[in-house]
This record gives C-alpha cells, structure tokens and sequence, in this order.
C-alpha cells in the first residue's frame, strides 16, 4: 500500500510560508518627505525702506539639507517702485524646521490703496510643497501723507481780507496734526439722531491734516458693531462767534449713502438742547446727488415745535466733489445769509423765527462731519466707493 505524503506536502508549504512573512518584517520603511509650506506677511509701510520676512516652515524636520527655490511676483505692488524683486534658493538645514525670505519694501508716505505682491515656492529637494505661494500686504491706507492741490486752480478762492473787516480767528490747517485745543473730536455709534450707520473716531485713520488740508475720512470697516467708520469735529467752548463773514473752501465726498456736512450749533445746546439753540447749515450734501446741496436753519422750543427754512443750490454743470468750492454765511444781527463761491442762495431773516425764541444771535460753535448712512441720504449701497474724503483747505471768521 502506498505512503499518503499529502499531509506531509502541506506542512511543508505552511511552513515556507511562514518562513516568507517572517522575511517581509525586516524590510525598510518608505520615507515620507516633509511638506514646505509659505506664510502670508502684511505690514504697514513706512516712510524708509523695510523688510518683509516671510517664514517658510516644514511641518517636521528632515535629517538631511532641505533647499527651495524662491521669486518675487508683481501685485499691485509693482517692483522698483513698491518694493525690490528678488529670486535665490533658500535652505533649511538638517535638522530644523524653518527658514525666512527676505524681501525689501520701498519707502513710501502716502496714503493709498493697500498693494501686494506674491513670493513663489519652486523645485524642492529634500521635500515636497505644501502652500507654495505667500502674499505680502503693504498696508498704506493709515499713512498721513495725502496730498491734494488746494491752490486757486484747483477750485474756487475767497480772498484773505474783506474792506472794512478784520480776520479774527481761521485755521489754514498747516503743520502735520489737527490742533487739538481748538477741535474736539465726538466720537461714538449712537446714531446721532439719525439713524446714522457710522462709528465716530478721533483716529487718524479718519481725521488727519497733509499738505496745508484737513482730510475727514469715511471708511467701509468693522469697529464696535459698526460696519463705517469716519470722524466728527467740533469748536464747542473753544472757538465761537457770534455774526460774522465765515467762509469755508472744501472738497467734498460722493456717492450713494455719504452725508458730508459743514455746519454750527448753539452754544448754549447744552442748557437749552436742540432745536431751541439753534443750527445752521453751511453746507450739506447727499452722496448719491453730487450736484446739489443744501443751506438751512434750524430752531424752535422743542422737537415738537421745530422749524426750519432752507434751499438748495445746483451747479449748472459738473458736480461739488470734483473741484473746491467755498461754503459760506454772511451773518449780522437779525439775518442769515448763506453763499457758495459768493452766490447768496439762502437769506433767513429774523421775521422768519416769528413766534419762536430766535437763537441765530447768540454764540454758536463749528461742525465738520462726514456721515454714513441716515434717515436723509438712505445707505449706500453697491455703487458706493470707500473710502471717500471731505478736504478742508480753510475755515475763516471775519468780523
């Protein structure tokens, strides 16, 4: 009878087998190579030339030299003029972890448009490429440089003297920072009973002086639950009159939901609140009606009783924002009158506050103010363009 071998076969291939697996467990891991990756950088300019670093990080370190090659590309930061381009091979050495870029930014103190540029990652050795590009930000929209030619080509002029009258306070707002002891800042987002959509600041970012002007400035930005912010000023208890040649030359913001205003209150505002100290409008304009603004008084005993004269004033052609123009009152006891480029187009006489307490001869205080948003001009909405500024070249009381 022959020998059954078959069982004796299958132990043999069980144990070759395992024998095989046995083998496979000491083979050589595959090396996973680490990933290189880029950060983004953003920096205020400043007025001399400064550096960018950019931080290229591995996410785990390599025991061998790790090297990258690297190139600068143009935003709208152009190179040579908003910053050096540059290329090269950058290395990280075993072991570590990270290396930097360097970039150099050009100098600059105008305010503008933020600008940017790109750093691009290449050919790596030693790893592999994650975030391979990196944006630098050169943040120029808080720099206090903005010049703007307020010379008498730029717009209407008044002159510096009037016969028989005597300059008896201005502010030609000269120097690098707005006078403090003469202006006060309110600042806040209460609306200001209005229902106005702006924060009030006294930061630069809204209210800053460059080139003999003073520049007011909305801007579309978040800040304490409001989505704009921009500046309020006001002469309360520091600078007031009472009857006066006042003259105002201004350029003025646009668009849909913008409220500049050039105005005077009472004096008195706090003891006799508002209308029954009295408010005259110099000069208001809706954004979205860039042709047309508006002069008015205002008074009466209380809200309930509040009375108002006004008119507007439309330009035959072009519209306010695109050039100066003088906003002015010519204001004596018992009359108001209010001019743009010495065109009277409003007169308030004091018959007009028959029946009320008339305040239109007693102290009042100045007003310059860029509002947002309100129950007047409506919001703006996709049309509108921030920021926008109202420039002040001058404010003059003659008497």
């Amino acid at each position: 009878m022959k020998k059954n071998i078959f069982p004796t076969l299958l132990l043999l291939i069980l144990v070759i087998g395992s024998c095989s697996k046995g083998s496979d467990s000491g083979s050589t891991p595959a090396v996973t190579l680490p990933i290189a990756s880029i950060s983004d950088i953003s920096n205020e300019r400043s007025a001399t030339n400064s550096h960018f670093q950019f931080s290229v990080s591995l996410d785990k370190t390599s025991a061998s030299a790790v090297t990258l090659s690297y190139s600068t590309s143009d935003g709208t930061a152009i190179s040579s003029k908003d910053y050096k381009s540059t290329s090269g091979t950058l290395t990280i050495p075993a072991n570590s972890s990270s290396g930097t870029i360097d970039v150099e930014v050009i100098g600059d103190s105008t305010r503008k448009s933020n600008q940017s540029f790109t750093v691009q990652l290449a050919s790596p050795t030693n790893c592999t490429l994650g975030t391979a590009k990196g944006t630098g930000t050169i943040i120029n929209e808080n720099l206090l440089y903005y010049p703007v030619d307020n010379s008498a080509s730029a717009g209407y002029i008044t002159p510096a003297t009037y016969p028989g009258k005597a300059l008896v306070w201005s502010d030609e707002f000269d120097g690098n920072t707005i006078n403090t002891a003469t202006w006060v800042f309110e600042t806040g987002n209460n609306g200001w009973g209005n229902a106005e959509l702006e924060n009030y600041t006294a930061r630069t970012q809204n209210a800053f002086q460059s080139k003999g002007n003073l520049i007011i400035e909305a801007r579309k930005e978040s800040l304490s639950g409001s989505s704009y912010t921009s500046a309020r000023m006001i002469t309360k208890g520091r600078k007031v009159f009472t009857y006066g040649r006042i003259d105002i030359r201004a350029k003025v913001p646009t668009g849909k939901g913008i409220w500049p205003a050039i105005w005077m209150l009472g004096n008195n505002i706090d003891q006799v609140n508002w209308p029954a100290c009295g408010e005259m409008d110099i000069m208001e304009l809706l954004g979205q009606e860039p042709n047309k603004i508006y002069g008015t008084l205002h008074w009466g005993a209380t809200t309930l009783l509040h009375q108002s004269k006004g008119t507007n004033n439309v330009l035959s052609s072009g519209s306010y924002d695109q050039q100066f123009h003088v906003y002015s009152l010519n204001w004596v006891k018992d009359q108001v009158q209010i001019l743009v480029d010495d065109v009277v187009y409003n007169t308030i006489p004091a018959s007009a506050t028959a029946g009320s307490v008339n305040p239109f001869n007693s102290d009042f205080f100045f007003i310059l103010n860029v509002a947002v948003g309100g129950n007047w001009p409506g919001s703006p909405d996709g049309t509108t363009v921030f920021p926008q500024r109202m420039v002040v070249d001058y404010v003059r009381v003659f008497q």
